[in-house]
Protein backbone atom coordinates (compact mmCIF):
# COMPACT_ATOMS: atom_id res chain seq x y z
CA UNK A 1 0.00 0.00 0.00
CA UNK A 2 1.39 3.39 -1.02
CA UNK A 3 0.46 6.48 0.99
CA UNK A 4 0.97 10.07 -0.13
CA UNK A 5 1.68 12.41 2.81
CA UNK A 6 0.83 16.08 2.29
CA UNK A 7 1.84 19.08 4.42
CA UNK A 8 0.25 22.20 2.93
CA UNK A 9 1.35 25.67 4.03
CA UNK A 10 0.32 29.15 2.99
CA UNK A 11 2.58 29.29 -0.08
CA UNK A 12 4.15 25.85 -0.02
CA UNK A 13 3.30 22.17 -0.20
CA UNK A 14 5.62 19.40 0.97
CA UNK A 15 5.02 15.74 0.22
CA UNK A 16 6.34 12.21 0.61
CA UNK A 17 5.23 9.02 -1.10
CA UNK A 18 5.78 6.07 1.23
CA UNK A 19 5.49 2.37 0.43
CA UNK A 20 3.97 0.96 3.61
CA UNK A 21 5.02 -2.61 2.86
CA UNK A 22 8.50 -1.69 4.13
CA UNK A 23 7.96 2.00 5.07
CA UNK A 24 10.43 3.13 2.42
CA UNK A 25 10.26 6.65 0.97
CA UNK A 26 9.74 6.34 -2.78
CA UNK A 27 9.91 10.09 -3.38
CA UNK A 28 9.72 13.37 -1.50
CA UNK A 29 9.57 16.95 -2.61
CA UNK A 30 8.01 20.37 -2.36
CA UNK A 31 6.29 23.16 -4.23
CA UNK A 32 7.41 26.59 -3.06
CA UNK A 33 6.10 30.11 -3.74
CA UNK A 34 2.57 28.97 -4.59
CA UNK A 35 0.57 31.95 -5.84
CA UNK A 36 3.78 33.99 -6.16
CA UNK A 37 5.93 34.60 -9.24
CA UNK A 38 8.78 32.17 -9.92
CA UNK A 39 7.41 29.15 -8.09
CA UNK A 40 9.83 26.29 -7.45
CA UNK A 41 9.33 22.53 -7.65
CA UNK A 42 11.76 19.87 -6.47
CA UNK A 43 11.60 16.11 -6.02
CA UNK A 44 14.11 13.59 -4.72
CA UNK A 45 13.79 9.87 -5.34
CA UNK A 46 16.28 7.09 -4.53
CA UNK A 47 18.22 6.04 -7.61
CA UNK A 48 17.14 9.05 -9.66
CA UNK A 49 18.57 12.48 -10.31
CA UNK A 50 16.94 15.32 -8.40
CA UNK A 51 14.08 16.82 -10.40
CA UNK A 52 13.87 20.60 -10.05
CA UNK A 53 12.41 23.43 -12.08
CA UNK A 54 10.81 26.85 -11.71
CA UNK A 55 7.33 27.75 -12.90
CA UNK A 56 4.42 29.85 -11.76
CA UNK A 57 2.20 27.78 -9.47
CA UNK A 58 -1.20 29.46 -9.37
CA UNK A 59 -2.71 27.62 -6.40
CA UNK A 60 -2.59 24.41 -4.38
CA UNK A 61 -4.56 22.50 -7.00
CA UNK A 62 -1.87 23.38 -9.53
CA UNK A 63 0.75 22.26 -7.01
CA UNK A 64 -0.95 18.89 -6.53
CA UNK A 65 -1.05 18.46 -10.33
CA UNK A 66 2.71 19.05 -10.46
CA UNK A 67 3.16 16.41 -7.75
CA UNK A 68 0.99 13.94 -9.65
CA UNK A 69 2.85 14.60 -12.90
CA UNK A 70 6.24 14.19 -11.23
CA UNK A 71 5.34 10.97 -9.42
CA UNK A 72 4.03 9.38 -12.63
CA UNK A 73 6.60 10.85 -15.04
CA UNK A 74 8.33 8.24 -17.23
CA UNK A 75 11.69 9.93 -16.65
CA UNK A 76 11.43 11.15 -13.06
CA UNK A 77 8.50 9.22 -11.60
CA UNK A 78 8.34 6.30 -9.18
CA UNK A 79 4.88 4.87 -9.96
CA UNK A 80 3.08 3.90 -13.15
CA UNK A 81 -0.14 5.74 -12.35
CA UNK A 82 -1.96 7.44 -9.50
CA UNK A 83 -4.09 4.33 -9.08
CA UNK A 84 -1.14 2.93 -7.10
CA UNK A 85 -1.75 5.49 -4.35
CA UNK A 86 -4.17 3.97 -1.89
CA UNK A 87 -4.64 6.96 0.39
CA UNK A 88 -3.51 10.47 1.28
CA UNK A 89 -2.52 11.53 4.79
CA UNK A 90 -2.65 15.23 5.68
CA UNK A 91 -0.94 17.09 8.48
CA UNK A 92 -3.57 19.38 9.99
CA UNK A 93 -2.47 21.85 12.62
CA UNK A 94 -5.53 22.36 14.81
CA UNK A 95 -8.32 19.97 15.71
CA UNK A 96 -9.47 21.90 18.79
CA UNK A 97 -11.30 19.72 21.29
CA UNK A 98 -13.04 17.84 18.49
CA UNK A 99 -10.25 15.41 17.56
CA UNK A 100 -8.03 13.41 19.90
CA UNK A 101 -6.99 11.00 17.14
CA UNK A 102 -6.51 10.88 13.39
CA UNK A 103 -9.69 10.50 11.31
CA UNK A 104 -10.93 9.61 7.85
CA UNK A 105 -11.86 12.84 6.13
CA UNK A 106 -15.49 13.38 5.17
CA UNK A 107 -17.75 16.43 4.93
CA UNK A 108 -18.28 16.57 8.69
CA UNK A 109 -14.54 16.46 9.35
CA UNK A 110 -13.93 19.23 6.82
CA UNK A 111 -16.61 21.32 8.51
CA UNK A 112 -14.97 20.75 11.90
CA UNK A 113 -11.53 21.72 10.56
CA UNK A 114 -13.10 24.88 9.15
CA UNK A 115 -14.53 25.69 12.59
CA UNK A 116 -11.01 25.43 14.00
CA UNK A 117 -9.63 27.96 11.51
CA UNK A 118 -10.04 30.72 14.08
CA UNK A 119 -7.80 28.73 16.45
CA UNK A 120 -5.24 28.02 13.73
CA UNK A 121 -5.62 30.92 11.26
CA UNK A 122 -2.10 30.60 9.82
CA UNK A 123 -2.33 26.87 9.08
CA UNK A 124 -5.82 25.34 9.03
CA UNK A 125 -7.06 27.23 5.94
CA UNK A 126 -4.04 26.02 3.97
CA UNK A 127 -4.41 22.48 5.31
CA UNK A 128 -7.99 22.56 3.99
CA UNK A 129 -6.77 23.88 0.64
CA UNK A 130 -4.48 20.86 0.36
CA UNK A 131 -7.32 18.48 1.22
CA UNK A 132 -9.63 20.03 -1.38
CA UNK A 133 -6.88 20.06 -4.00
CA UNK A 134 -6.33 16.33 -3.47
CA UNK A 135 -10.09 15.71 -3.70
CA UNK A 136 -10.07 17.50 -7.05
CA UNK A 137 -7.01 15.77 -8.48
CA UNK A 138 -7.57 12.32 -6.94
CA UNK A 139 -11.33 11.82 -6.68
CA UNK A 140 -12.36 8.79 -4.66
CA UNK A 141 -8.98 8.30 -2.98
CA UNK A 142 -9.53 8.18 0.83
CA UNK A 143 -7.89 10.95 2.84
CA UNK A 144 -6.92 11.03 6.52
CA UNK A 145 -6.36 14.05 8.78
CA UNK A 146 -3.59 13.78 11.39
CA UNK A 147 -3.76 16.61 13.91
CA UNK A 148 -0.82 18.35 15.61
CA UNK A 149 -3.06 18.94 18.61
CA UNK A 150 -4.52 15.43 18.85
CA UNK A 151 -1.84 13.83 21.05
CA UNK A 152 -2.24 16.53 23.68
CA UNK A 153 -5.97 16.00 24.19
CA UNK A 154 -5.15 13.63 27.08
CA UNK A 155 -4.00 16.56 29.24
CA UNK A 156 -6.10 16.96 32.41
CA UNK A 157 -7.99 20.22 33.03
CA UNK A 158 -5.49 21.25 35.72
CA UNK A 159 -2.83 21.35 32.98
CA UNK A 160 -4.78 22.88 30.11
CA UNK A 161 -7.00 25.48 31.80
CA UNK A 162 -6.02 29.14 32.30
CA UNK A 163 -6.60 31.19 35.45
CA UNK A 164 -9.13 33.37 33.63
CA UNK A 165 -12.87 33.79 34.18
CA UNK A 166 -14.39 30.41 33.29
CA UNK A 167 -16.87 32.06 30.93
CA UNK A 168 -14.05 32.67 28.42
CA UNK A 169 -13.39 28.95 28.21
CA UNK A 170 -17.09 28.26 27.76
CA UNK A 171 -17.50 31.00 25.15
CA UNK A 172 -14.23 30.82 23.21
CA UNK A 173 -12.67 27.47 24.27
CA UNK A 174 -9.60 29.37 25.53
CA UNK A 175 -7.25 26.70 26.88
CA UNK A 176 -3.91 25.03 26.24
CA UNK A 177 -3.99 22.80 23.14
CA UNK A 178 -0.33 22.06 22.45
CA UNK A 179 1.37 21.40 19.13
CA UNK A 180 4.08 19.19 17.57
CA UNK A 181 1.95 16.30 18.85
CA UNK A 182 2.85 14.07 15.90
CA UNK A 183 6.55 14.43 16.72
CA UNK A 184 6.13 13.93 20.48
CA UNK A 185 4.03 10.82 19.87
CA UNK A 186 6.48 9.38 17.33
CA UNK A 187 9.67 9.77 19.36
CA UNK A 188 8.21 8.60 22.69
CA UNK A 189 6.88 5.44 21.05
CA UNK A 190 10.10 4.93 19.07
CA UNK A 191 12.24 5.11 22.21
CA UNK A 192 10.15 2.43 23.90
CA UNK A 193 10.47 0.22 20.82
CA UNK A 194 14.25 0.67 20.81
CA UNK A 195 14.49 -0.19 24.51
CA UNK A 196 11.88 -2.94 24.54
CA UNK A 197 9.91 -0.90 27.07
CA UNK A 198 6.19 -1.02 27.72
CA UNK A 199 5.24 2.62 27.12
CA UNK A 200 2.27 2.26 29.48
CA UNK A 201 4.73 2.07 32.39
CA UNK A 202 7.18 4.84 31.47
CA UNK A 203 7.54 8.55 32.21
CA UNK A 204 9.23 10.39 29.34
CA UNK A 205 10.03 14.02 28.54
CA UNK A 206 10.25 14.77 24.83
CA UNK A 207 12.11 17.91 23.70
CA UNK A 208 11.24 18.89 20.12
CA UNK A 209 13.73 21.67 19.45
CA UNK A 210 13.94 23.57 16.19
CA UNK A 211 12.97 26.95 14.78
CA UNK A 212 9.71 26.13 16.56
CA UNK A 213 10.21 24.29 19.86
CA UNK A 214 8.07 22.53 22.42
CA UNK A 215 8.47 20.07 25.28
CA UNK A 216 5.96 17.45 26.42
CA UNK A 217 5.50 15.30 29.50
CA UNK A 218 4.46 11.82 28.36
CA UNK A 219 3.21 9.71 31.27
CA UNK A 220 2.46 6.07 30.42
CA UNK A 221 2.08 6.92 26.73
CA UNK A 222 -0.23 9.90 27.27
CA UNK A 223 0.59 13.59 27.19
CA UNK A 224 -0.10 15.20 30.56
CA UNK A 225 1.41 18.61 29.84
CA UNK A 226 3.20 20.49 27.07
CA UNK A 227 4.88 23.86 26.68
CA UNK A 228 3.01 25.30 23.67
CA UNK A 229 -0.43 26.48 24.60
CA UNK A 230 -3.46 28.14 22.99
CA UNK A 231 -1.17 28.91 20.06
CA UNK A 232 2.39 27.81 19.16
CA UNK A 233 3.65 31.10 20.65
CA UNK A 234 3.78 30.04 24.30
CA UNK A 235 6.48 28.11 26.14
CA UNK A 236 10.12 28.20 25.01
CA UNK A 237 11.58 31.13 23.13
CA UNK A 238 12.12 30.12 19.48
CA UNK A 239 13.56 31.42 16.23
CA UNK A 240 11.28 34.43 15.99
CA UNK A 241 8.65 33.69 18.69
CA UNK A 242 8.92 35.16 22.16
CA UNK A 243 7.73 32.16 24.12
CA UNK A 244 6.13 32.81 27.50
CA UNK A 245 6.08 36.45 28.67
CA UNK A 246 4.21 38.29 31.41
CA UNK A 247 0.90 39.40 29.80
CA UNK A 248 1.42 42.83 31.33
CA UNK A 249 4.56 43.24 29.21
CA UNK A 250 2.42 42.89 26.09
CA UNK A 251 -0.03 45.54 27.32
CA UNK A 252 2.81 47.84 28.34
CA UNK A 253 4.48 47.67 24.92
CA UNK A 254 1.19 48.22 23.11
CA UNK A 255 0.44 51.28 25.22
CA UNK A 256 3.85 52.91 25.03
CA UNK A 257 4.61 52.00 21.40
CA UNK A 258 1.07 52.67 20.19
CA UNK A 259 0.76 49.21 18.63
CA UNK A 260 -2.46 47.58 17.42
CA UNK A 261 -3.24 43.95 18.34
CA UNK A 262 -2.09 42.82 14.87
CA UNK A 263 1.14 44.80 15.16
CA UNK A 264 1.82 43.35 18.61
CA UNK A 265 1.11 39.87 17.30
CA UNK A 266 3.72 40.51 14.61
CA UNK A 267 6.27 41.52 17.25
CA UNK A 268 5.63 38.42 19.35
CA UNK A 269 5.59 35.91 16.48
CA UNK A 270 8.02 37.33 13.93
CA UNK A 271 10.40 39.74 15.66
CA UNK A 272 11.13 38.09 19.00
CA UNK A 273 12.89 34.92 20.18
CA UNK A 274 16.45 34.41 18.93
CA UNK A 275 16.01 37.22 16.41
CA UNK A 276 14.72 39.76 18.90
CA UNK A 277 16.99 38.92 21.83
CA UNK A 278 20.08 38.96 19.60
CA UNK A 279 18.98 42.42 18.43
CA UNK A 280 18.37 41.32 14.86
CA UNK A 281 21.47 39.14 14.40
CA UNK A 282 19.64 35.97 13.35
CA UNK A 283 16.73 33.61 13.98
CA UNK A 284 18.87 30.54 13.13
CA UNK A 285 20.46 28.74 16.07
CA UNK A 286 23.58 27.80 14.06
CA UNK A 287 24.24 31.41 13.10
CA UNK A 288 23.47 32.42 16.67
CA UNK A 289 26.21 30.12 18.00
CA UNK A 290 28.66 31.43 15.40
CA UNK A 291 27.88 35.02 16.40
CA UNK A 292 28.33 34.17 20.09
CA UNK A 293 31.69 32.55 19.35
CA UNK A 294 32.70 35.79 17.62
CA UNK A 295 31.96 37.67 20.82
CA UNK A 296 28.38 38.89 20.30
CA UNK A 297 27.02 39.16 23.83
CA UNK A 298 23.37 39.40 22.77
CA UNK A 299 23.63 36.21 20.71
CA UNK A 300 25.26 34.58 23.74
CA UNK A 301 22.37 35.76 25.93
CA UNK A 302 19.78 34.25 23.56
CA UNK A 303 21.60 30.89 23.67
CA UNK A 304 21.81 30.88 27.46
CA UNK A 305 18.12 31.84 27.83
CA UNK A 306 16.93 29.07 25.50
CA UNK A 307 18.94 26.34 27.21
CA UNK A 308 18.01 27.54 30.69
CA UNK A 309 14.32 27.38 29.76
CA UNK A 310 14.68 23.82 28.46
CA UNK A 311 16.34 22.74 31.71
CA UNK A 312 13.52 24.31 33.74
CA UNK A 313 10.89 22.42 31.75
CA UNK A 314 12.70 19.13 32.23
CA UNK A 315 12.71 19.66 35.98
CA UNK A 316 9.11 20.84 36.21
CA UNK A 317 7.73 18.03 34.04
CA UNK A 318 9.60 15.40 36.05
CA UNK A 319 7.92 16.87 39.12
CA UNK A 320 4.51 16.92 37.40
CA UNK A 321 4.80 13.22 36.53
CA UNK A 322 6.26 12.23 39.89
CA UNK A 323 9.30 10.65 38.32
CA UNK A 324 11.23 10.25 35.11
CA UNK A 325 12.60 7.37 33.04
CA UNK A 326 13.96 9.15 29.97
CA UNK A 327 14.57 12.46 28.23
CA UNK A 328 14.48 12.63 24.43
CA UNK A 329 16.05 15.30 22.25
CA UNK A 330 14.66 15.62 18.72
CA UNK A 331 14.10 18.23 16.00
CA UNK A 332 16.73 20.14 14.03
CA UNK A 333 18.39 21.66 17.11
CA UNK A 334 17.74 18.78 19.49
CA UNK A 335 19.23 16.19 17.15
CA UNK A 336 22.25 18.18 16.02
CA UNK A 337 23.53 20.29 18.93
CA UNK A 338 25.66 18.26 21.33
CA UNK A 339 26.61 21.47 23.16
CA UNK A 340 22.94 22.25 23.85
CA UNK A 341 22.20 18.74 25.13
CA UNK A 342 25.26 18.91 27.39
CA UNK A 343 24.26 22.25 28.89
CA UNK A 344 20.59 21.27 29.33
CA UNK A 345 21.56 18.13 31.28
CA UNK A 346 24.32 19.77 33.31
CA UNK A 347 23.50 19.91 37.01
CA UNK A 348 20.63 17.43 36.79
CA UNK A 349 22.50 14.62 38.52
CA UNK A 350 20.23 15.04 41.55
CA UNK A 351 17.39 13.81 39.28
CA UNK A 352 19.40 10.80 38.13
CA UNK A 353 20.51 12.34 34.80
CA UNK A 354 24.16 11.71 33.93
CA UNK A 355 25.21 12.53 30.38
CA UNK A 356 28.03 10.61 28.70
CA UNK A 357 29.82 13.48 26.99
CA UNK A 358 31.76 11.24 24.61
CA UNK A 359 28.61 9.48 23.43
CA UNK A 360 26.80 12.80 23.20
CA UNK A 361 29.42 14.08 20.76
CA UNK A 362 29.85 10.82 18.82
CA UNK A 363 26.11 10.30 18.31
CA UNK A 364 25.49 13.83 17.09
CA UNK A 365 23.27 13.61 13.98
CA UNK A 366 22.32 10.03 14.90
CA UNK A 367 20.05 7.88 17.04
CA UNK A 368 21.00 6.40 20.36
CA UNK A 369 21.49 6.67 24.10
CA UNK A 370 23.80 9.44 25.29
CA UNK A 371 23.55 8.93 29.05
CA UNK A 372 26.02 6.90 31.11
CA UNK A 373 25.34 3.25 31.90
CA UNK A 374 24.84 4.22 35.54
CA UNK A 375 22.38 7.03 34.83
CA UNK A 376 19.02 6.32 36.47
CA UNK A 377 17.32 8.42 33.82
CA UNK A 378 18.22 7.62 30.22
CA UNK A 379 18.92 10.44 27.76
CA UNK A 380 18.42 9.77 24.05
CA UNK A 381 18.63 11.36 20.64
CA UNK A 382 15.68 10.11 18.59
CA UNK A 383 15.25 11.69 15.12
CA UNK A 384 11.62 12.52 14.52
CA UNK A 385 9.68 11.31 11.49
CA UNK A 386 6.29 12.97 11.43
CA UNK A 387 5.61 11.95 7.82
CA UNK A 388 6.03 8.27 8.67
CA UNK A 389 3.65 8.55 11.62
CA UNK A 390 1.08 10.27 9.38
CA UNK A 391 1.46 7.44 6.87
CA UNK A 392 1.08 4.82 9.62
CA UNK A 393 -2.09 6.45 10.92
CA UNK A 394 -3.42 6.63 7.38
CA UNK A 395 -2.69 2.95 6.79
CA UNK A 396 -4.36 1.98 10.07
CA UNK A 397 -7.51 3.96 9.29
CA UNK A 398 -7.84 3.16 5.60
CA UNK A 399 -6.63 -0.42 5.86
CA UNK A 400 -6.32 -2.61 2.83
CA UNK A 401 -8.85 -0.86 0.63
CA UNK A 402 -6.39 -0.94 -2.28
Amino acid sequence: MKVLVINAGSSSLKYQLIDMTDESVLAKGSCERIGIDNGAFKQKAPGKEDYTFTTDIANHSAAIKLVVDALTSKEHGVIGSMSEIAAVGHRVLHGGEKFSASVLIDDKVIEAIEECCELGPLHNPHNLTGIRACEEMMPGVPQVAVFDTGFHQTMPPKAYMFGLPYKYYEKYRLRKYGFHGTSHRFVSKKLCELNGWDISTKKIITCHLGNGSSIAAVDCGKCVDTSMSFTPLDGLMMGTRSGAVDPSVVLYIMKHEGLSPDEMNDVLNKKSGFLGTSDGVTSDSRDLIAAAEDGNSKAELAIRMFRYQIKKYIGSYAAAMGGLDAVIFTGGIGENSDDLRDECCEGLGFMGIELDRAKNTELNHGEGKISTEGSRVEVWIVPTNEELLIARDTLEIVGGQK
